[in-house]
């Protein structure tokens, strides 16, 4: 008989609604998804639902303060771990979807659970490349926590002492890049290298779409270059140093779509400065079409030439490959996720004061198929099923 899984997810639950939440949260409906279609076994969701009238929406979720982001996470912690407790440890494997915000890794653990965390985020090292901005490696910040612990705010708990203890008790810490694998055993050299499964999410299949509509919305000619971006509007996305490079390197019939809409903490003050940054671009005409799904996405990637992924800090790119999956050559910056999927047949990487350059020459060469059939070769359903094979398994 298979384990049942109790799939965990703070971001969870929130499936067809135009909201900002992320990766985790795009992962969650994917996976459940997936599951329902090809059955893995019994799958329970513990989701923000589980905490009754105080339950938030997504729309709360993506604009909580820090302090109120913190409170949510703490309750989710201890009703999620709560009625994981309910049920026999042999019985099920816990699925964190989350970190920060997952269950209490510890109590289950101590209690006998068997416990896969999946790592979106790696958030030390996220902490580390854009709040410190590489002053401190990740490695540095874990070995200080113990002594300087007690100066920092409540809210270093949910990223040290969290991480931390998800490392100690989860029996498996799913990453989709080889390079997050790196950077966690270099923080916690403890951690058994085999317990670590990288697992690269790969791309949903996608249907083909069709440009005209977005060309008469936006008076976009026939002859210009689009340039196409598409992520939450937060800092790690590295859209400010995208804006820079063509700033420097203007040219003349380009258009550039930024798709998204501001997103947790830092993401309104994040949007006021680029669309700042945007008004200075003289030649190339710059437009913020807000957040997309669908087959409004799909109609984007359709209008687009080339895609940017400009991220100072990204653990995969599932935007990336559903760029690729619908064709479109890409552009990005050498992060760890963008690294684990690029390949020279399928565009370049480029710092970002080169991102610039590098657009123009990707936009002047004939790709083929070759995006395509990279994505096609890497399908969203292996990984769903190395998963869920592993969590069901007895």
């Amino acid at each position: 008989m298979s384990r049942r899984i109790l799939f965990t997810a703070a971001h969870g639950g929130f499936a067809g609604q135009s909201i900002p939440l992320g990766g985790g949260a795009a992962i969650f409906d994917r996976l459940t998804e997936e599951w329902n279609r090809t059955w893995v076994g019994p799958v329970t969701p513990l989701t923000p639902s589980i905490l009754g009238s105080n339950a938030p929406s997504a729309k709360d979720i993506v604009g909580f303060s820090e302090q109120d982001y913190a409170r949510f996470c703490v309750a989710f912690e201890q009703a999620s771990t709560e009625e994981i407790l309910r049920y026999d440890p042999r019985e099920v494997t816990v699925l964190a979807n989350d970190v920060s915000e997952g269950p209490d890794f510890e109590r289950l653990g101590k209690a006998g659970y068997r416990i896969a965390t999946i790592y979106h985020v790696d958030v030390v090292a996220y902490i580390a490349d854009v709040y410190l901005r590489g002053w401190l490696a990740p490695r540095t910040t874990v070995q200080l926590y113990p002594r300087l612990g007690w100066a920092m705010p409540k809210l270093a708990r949910l990223i040290w002492e969290k991480q931390g203890a998800s490392v100690q008790y989860s029996s498996a810490l799913i990453v989709p890049s080889a390079g997050m694998k790196r950077v966690i055993l270099d923080c916690y050299p403890q951690c058994p290298s085999d317990r670590i499964r990288v697992m690269p999410w790969g791309a949903m299949p996608t249907a083909p779409s069709d440009s005209t509509q977005l060309r008469q919305e936006f008076g976009v000619p026939a002859n210009a270059k689009v340039i196409l971006t598409m992520s939450r509007l937060s800092p790690e996305k590295g859209i400010d140093g995208l804006l820079k490079s063509l700033a420097e390197n203007e040219r003349d019939d380009v258009w550039l779509f930024v798709c998204g809409e501001a997103s947790f903490m830092k993401g309104e003050a994040y949007e006021r400065k680029i669309r700042a940054l945007a008004q200075q671009l003289k030649k190339i005409k710059v437009v913020f079409p807000g957040y997309v799904s669908g087959e409004r996405k799909r109609q984007f990637f359709a209008l687009a030439n080339v895609f940017v992924f400009p991220s100072i800090h990204e653990s995969y790119g599932l935007t990336l490959m559903e760029a690729l999956a619908a064709g479109l050559p890409a552009v990005c910056t050498p992060t760890s996720g963008a690294k684990e999927i690029m390949r020279p047949e399928l565009g370049e990487l480029a710092e970002p004061k080169g991102l610039a350059q590098a657009i123009y020459r990707v936009m002047e060469k004939k790709w083929g198929r070759a995006p395509q059939e990279y994505a096609a070769a890497h399908p969203f359903a292996e990984c769903a099923a190395q998963i869920g094979s592993y969590c069901s398994e007895n």
